[in-house]
């Protein structure tokens, strides 16, 4: 280990300096008067959530410094700034994915950004696979931990130097999904008659962009996993090394095919298709627990 790192020919840096964060975090802070303390990264087909907020500011991500822009179907590729039941929000409407392309580091930028803007809490959706046998299409999972598959092969964006200025060296993850705010976000579910299809589980991230063999799924339920897709975990893992309380909500959006008989195929305009039929619960639950903080 000490002679990988001693190695001039192993870079183990991130791309960006926290002066890129910085500048462009100074950016965002520069364009508008609003101070988020909740930020909301949308997932496939649920950008709708940014169109809830009042007062709204819109910013191109091709506008924003050192921002990639997303490029799948079901993200608009915006940060959008505004109020919702009364708090200042930022909403990212389409985030970035492993595999498009982005390095680890870069699917996770906007989190250490909305940290220096000030965020205390970040909401997490996204589109999933259903793994476990007693959900249904349509359920929406809180998220109560998740298996990194690509960081068990070093896909992480905590690797390299760490920044004291953002965290620890070793950040803890056996409370990466705040109980205090799944606790809540139960509660908001209820009093939102969303509770009868609320599901609560373990999220497994793969790298994408395949979906998976049937071999690989039961593999994956063999491991514990109730729900998986191509995102979310990264910025996790960074939201948490920053100090952010996070809450994660997976929309299972198909079940995964598990018997080699079945004719049925995974496909991206199913779940934009699932995703458009759940939104306005799903956009309900969030605004009530945003306006519970």
């Amino acid at each position: 280990m000490d002679d990988m790192a001693a190695s001039p020919s192993v870079n183990l840096s991130s791309s960006y300096s926290y002066e890129d964060y910085r500048q462009t975090a100074d950016w965002l802070l520069a364009q508008t008067e609003q101070r988020p303390k909740v930020a909301i990264i949308c997932g496939s087909g649920l950008g709708g959530l940014a169109d809830l907020l009042e007062n709204k500011e819109v910013f191109p991500y091709k506008n924003i410094p050192h921002f990639p822009d997303s490029t799948v179907p079901g993200h608009a590729g915006q940060l959008v700034f505004g109020e919702l039941k009364g708090r200042q929000c930022v909403c990212m409407q389409g985030r970035f994915h492993f595999y498009e392309g982005h390095s680890i580091y870069t699917v996770a930028y906007p989190v250490r950004v909305f940290f220096l803007l000030g965020v205390e809490t970040l909401i997490v959706t996204n589109a999933a696979g259903g793994l476990n046998g007693s959900f249904k299409v349509g359920d929406i999972m809180l998220i109560k931990d998740h298996i990194n598959m690509p960081g068990f092969a070093g896909q992480n964006p905590l690797r390299g130097h760490n920044d004291e200025r953002f965290g620890t060296r070793f950040p803890a993850m056996s409370d990466a999904y705040d109980r205090e705010l799944s606790a809540l976000a139960r509660r908001a579910a209820e009093e939102q008659g969303c509770g009868s299809f609320l599901q609560q589980g373990v999220y497994c991230m793969l790298g994408g962009p395949c979906f998976e063999t049937i071999a690989e799924c039961k593999a994956l339920q063999l491991l514990g996993a109730d729900a998986v897709g191509m995102s979310t975990v990264p910025e996790v893992l960074v939201a948490r090394h920053c100090g952010l309380r996070v809450l994660g909500l997976s929309l299972i959006t198909n079940m995964v095919v598990t018997d080699y008989t079945s004719e049925e195929k995974a496909n991206h305009e199913e779940v934009l298709e699932t995703t458009r039929l759940r939104a306005q619960d799903l956009q309900r639950l969030v605004s009530h627990f945003v306006a519970m903080i």
